[in-house]
C-alpha cells in the first residue's frame, strides 16, 4: 500500500492570498499573544475556529455531516494484518527506489534519526499491533505533492512516507531524515515548524487518528499559528519529541523518543476528525 501526504500538507503549502500575505508575521504574534492572555479552559484540544490560523474556518464542516451506517463502512474496509507491512516500510532512508527494477537508487540527503516510542492507552497499556503511518517533508522542506510549489529541491530518493505495526510492548520505529521547516501561505514570511505528522489506526479505518510530532528547541513555535491554537501548554508539549542517546546510533544518526498516549487525562493531542472533510 503506497501512501500519499493528506490535504493538509498541501493547504499549509499554498500559495499564499493578497490578504495573507499583506498580513504580517507581527499582526499574527500579536494576535496569538491577545488569546493566549485570556483565561483558557484547559484540554487538549484546539479551537475550532482559531482567528491566526486563517483557514481554520475550512478546516471543518459548516453543516450536519452525512450520516452512515458504521457496520456497513467496517464490512468494506481493508484489514491490516502482520503480513500486510513489511518490516522494511518503517525505513524511509532506504531510497525511492529501493526493491524496484529502476536504475536509479541512492541514499536521500539529510540528517538521519531515528524516531520511536509507545503507544499506550489511558491505564500505560501498550497497544500491540497498531498500524502507524508518518508522512513528512524532505530535508529541504519539500513535500512531494502536485501543490508543493515553493523553491525548494525534492529529494529524488526520499518519498516522505512510511508505516509499521507496533509489536507486543505498544511500540513503534522509524529510520527517517529529519524534515526541513517549510513556508505556508497563511500570512507575509510564515513559516512552518518542522514536524512529522502521524495516522494511526485501530481495527478499522473509523478509528483512524491523526497527529503532528515536533522537535525540541524549535524557534518557530512561538510563530506557528497551528501549534499555537493548541492553547492548553501542556497538550502542546505532549507533540515534542525529547532527545534519547539510547536511540542514537553511533556514527550514523540521532535519536528522538516519542510516547502517544490514546485516551484519559493525558491523551495525546490529535486532529479532530473534522479536519479531513
Amino acid at each position: 500500500m503506497s501512501t500519499t501526504p493528506r490535504t493538509d500538507a498541501a493547504e499549509e503549502t499554498a500559495v499564499p492570498s493578497s490578504d495573507a500575505a499583506a498580513t504580517t508575521q507581527a499582526e499574527i504574534s500579536a494576535e496569538i499573544a491577545e488569546i493566549g492572555a485570556r483565561k483558557q479552559t484547559a484540554g487538549q484540544q484546539p479551537r475550532i475556529d482559531y482567528p491566526p490560523y486563517r483557514s481554520s474556518i475550512l478546516r471543518h464542516p459548516t453543516k450536519d455531516p452525512r450520516h452512515a451506517d458504521p457496520e456497513t463502512i467496517e464490512r468494506w474496509a481493508p484489514v491490516f494484518g502482520q503480513r500486510d507491512v513489511h518490516k522494511l516500510e518503517s525505513d524511509l532512508t532506504l531510497g525511492a527506489h529501493a526493491g524496484t527494477n529502476s536504475q536509479v537508487w541512492g541514499e536521500p540527503i539529510g540528517e538521519r534519526i531515528t524516531v520511536s516510542g509507545r503507544i499506550v492507552d489511558g491505564e500505560g497499556r501498550p497497544v500491540a499491533g497498531q498500524l502507524v503511518e508518518i508522512w513528512q517533508a524532505n530535508a529541504a522542506g519539500r513535500y512531494i505533492h502536485k501543490n508543493e510549489q515553493h523553491p525548494a529541491p525534492l529529494d529524488p530518493n526520499f518519498t516522505g512516507v512510511g508505516r509499521c505495526l507496533t509489536n507486543e510492548r505498544g511500540e513503534y520505529w522509524f529510520k527517517t531524515i529529519k524534515p526541513g521547516p517549510y513556508p505556508w501561505g497563511n500570512h507575509r514570511n510564515a513559516w512552518r515548524p518542522a514536524h512529522i505528522h502521524f495516522s494511526l489506526f485501530g481495527n478499522q479505518f473509523t478509528e483512524r487518528l491523526v497527529t503532528q510530532m515536533y522537535f525540541p528547541g524549535d524557534p518557530l513555535f512561538a510563530l506557528d499559528p497551528i501549534y499555537q491554537a493548541i492553547t492548553d501548554r501542556r497538550a502542546r508539549d505532549a507533540l515534542l519529541a525529547t532527545y534519547d542517546h539510547d536511540l542514537t546510533v553511533p556514527e550514523y544518526s540521532m535519536g528522538y523518543r516519542w510516547d502517544i498516549v490514546l485516551s484519559g487525562g493525558d491523551r495525546t493531542w490529535m486532529e479532530p476528525e473534522e479536519a479531513d472533510q
